[in-house]
This record gives C-alpha cells, structure tokens and sequence, in this order.
C-alpha cells in the first residue's frame, strides 16, 4: 500500500455515512489522510435507475468534490441507485476515486432485492430513502442504516456496505498492476 502518500480526500456528500464509510476504508491505506466533504452534484437524477445512470452520479459527485477542494489528491464520490430485475426491483451502489491526473477507481456494491411495497413505491418516482422511512418508521434512514441495514436487520448496514466498494475502488490507486 501507499502509505506514504499524504493524501487530502474530498468527498462528494454531508451524508455522515458516506464520509464515515470513506475514512473507515481509506484510514487503512493513508492514516495520516485529512478529509474535506461538500454535498457535490452528481448530475444524473435524484433516484438513478440502472447501474450506468448510477455509476456516472459516482463518477460526477468524485469529480465535483476534486474540482471543488482545490488542496484535494482524491475526490470520492458514492452514489445509490436501482435496477430493475427479474426478480423485482434492486438496490446497488458505486463509488468512483479520482485523481488529478485523470486516474480513476470504481467499485460496486453487493445488489439486494427490495420489498415489493418499496418496489412499488420508487416505480411511483419515490426515492429509496423516503419510501424506506414510509416503511420502517426510522426518519433520514439514509443517513443511518439505512436500507441494507433495515432489511438484513442490521447483519449488514450502509456504512459497512458503502466501505467496500470504496476498498474496491482503491484498486488502481493501490496496486501497481494498474500501471502499465
């Protein structure tokens, strides 16, 4: 790892989970990283469909908070989305870093299958965190467990699931692999 790399991270959001998830992941590799985060555009809609609208809002909101955080040598952006299956509608998630020179990460998320009442909902145009707090009762679920954690009953939460695509997305800054 590139532990001697003083990085300065921008994170594209105020979400706490999202900041938290992307410290917790990038302390391992830079624990000396100092970290700025401002709510950033990711320029897709309010509820991306579909793994690519999804993936772009990552790649945006990454690139926003670069631009933005001028002392930045990373802007990470984390951006949730659905996708319709055969089996109903999905939740996923990706996070994209980038650098300064261009260089860039992705990293995806493990889908999961949503409640057929939640399916219905975010058909209707409700976005996941309002029709997750609809069903569970818990306002700003978003910025807590959030859905994963609602559904699985805290086994896995949003922060945790957020921390590995962001480890994901780390690769080409990590591996030298992706020199070349």
């Amino acid at each position: 790892m590139s532990t001697n790399i003083l990085h300065v991270i921008a994170v594209g959001s105020t979400n706490p989970i999202k900041i938290a998830a992307v410290k917790a992941a990038t302390v391992l590799c830079w624990p000396e990283a100092t970290y700025f985060s401002a709510e950033s555009s990711s320029g897709v809609s309010e509820q991306p469909w579909g793994d690519m609208e999804t993936r772009r809002g990552a790649v945006n909101r990454a690139r926003d908070a670069l631009r933005d955080a001028r002392e930045a040598t990373l802007g990470v952006g984390l951006e949730g989305g659905l996708s319709e299956s055969e089996f109903g509608v999905m939740a996923c998630a990706w996070c994209a870093v980038v650098d300064r020179t261009g260089r860039i990460g992705i990293g995806g998320s493990v889908n999961f299958l949503l409640p057929e009442v939640v399916a219905r909902r975010v058909r209707e145009g409700w976005e996941l965190g309002p029709a997750m707090d609809a069903l569970s009762g818990i306002p700003d679920s978003k910025k807590k467990m959030g859905a994963v954690g609602i559904l699985t009953n805290g086994l896995l939460d949003r922060q945790a699931a957020y921390e590995h695509i962001v480890k994901l997305a780390l690769a080409p800054f990590l591996s030298s692999y992706y020199v070349g």
